[in-house]
């Protein structure tokens, strides 16, 4: 049986660049706690594995809070601790408390993500209104759109743009969530075009995330069986599934090996195996490994 282990599989340059700024506080001694604003990434693996090294997660602005009381009275000259910004990025309002706390701030927000804030925040302050293809729950979409002055629309797909009905008069920019299904982003985009919207479009799903689902969906294509590695909070790895498991009908999602149930026939020849940005190099290796190993 052949297995097939696509070459963008795992880590991203924006995830690479956050978790690596973590280990590099732990490995300095930075005095006080380090923190980190929300997850680092989307994977519990490494989450766990930076909390057991002494790294807390502010979950919310109301634990940011707090924190800022219990440290306000430190009559210490050096901060606190350090807060670290998570590769998703955070709101205009969480990144202004941060920077007030009084605590080293380090800000690992992606790059492309900086990006949209950057074409947010210039596009309101032309008066366009501002349309945001993503999940509006999660952080990086949150963040997105904390940078919109005026009106800023979040949907999530062709069938809301289909829906969307507000005056056709007005001037639009549109925006991606750097993870988005790239074909549900142009089949958004032409239903905006179509239903007559004067709109100005920025493609912002990243080239990392292009490659990854292109590679993906051609060994889906192929593959007789699918594995998709990837956290249960992690929006690209589970696009990726959706992107697989269309081609593909025997697709697998895991977080870790131990998740792994194969139930293989002789028929099957061929296995593919990919990874979302946020899955560790290891954990990909003992997952093909296994498969390699046992079937």
């Amino acid at each position: 049986m052949e297995v097939i282990v696509a070459e963008h599989a795992g880590f991203c340059f924006g995830v690479t660049k956050a978790v690596d700024t973590v280990y590099e506080q732990i490995a300095k001694g930075t005095s006080g706690y380090i923190y980190t604003y929300g997850p680092i990434i989307h994977n519990e693996t490494v989450v766990s594995d930076l909390e057991k090294k002494g790294v807390r997660v502010i979950n919310d602005i109301d634990e940011l809070e707090e924190l800022v009381a219990e440290n306000k009275d430190n009559s210490k000259k050096q901060p606190a601790g350090t807060i670290v910004i998570r590769s998703h990025g955070v709101t205009r309002q969480v990144q202004t408390l941060i920077e007030k706390t009084g605590f080293d701030v380090i800000d690992a927000t992606c790059p492309f993500v900086k990006r949209i804030h950057k074409v947010v925040a210039e596009e309101s302050q032309k008066g366009k209104s501002i349309i945001v293809v993503g999940s509006a729950n999660h952080p990086e979409v949150e963040g997105i759109v904390s940078y919109g002055d005026g009106k800023v629309y979040v949907i999530d797909g062709p069938e809301s743009a289909a829906e969307f009905d507000e005056n056709r008069e007005l001037d639009y920019t549109l925006v991606a969530q750097t993870t988005f299904n790239k074909k549900k982003f142009q089949e958004t985009v032409e239903i905006f075009k179509n239903n007559g919207y004067n709109i100005n479009i920025v493609n912002t799903i990243c080239n990392a995330t292009d490659e990854r689902q292109t590679e993906a969906e051609e060994i889906a294509s192929k593959a007789d069986a699918m594995i998709v590695i990837g956290g249960a909070h992690s929006s690209n790895s589970r696009k990726l599934y959706e992107i697989c498991k269309e081609k593909c009908a025997d697709t697998y999602f895991i977080q870790t090996l131990e998740d792994l149930h194969l139930n293989l026939t002789k028929n099957v020849k061929l296995v593919g195996i990919t990874a979302g940005a946020s899955t560790p190099k290891n954990i990909i290796e003992e997952v093909q490994n296994y498969v390699r190993t046992n079937f």
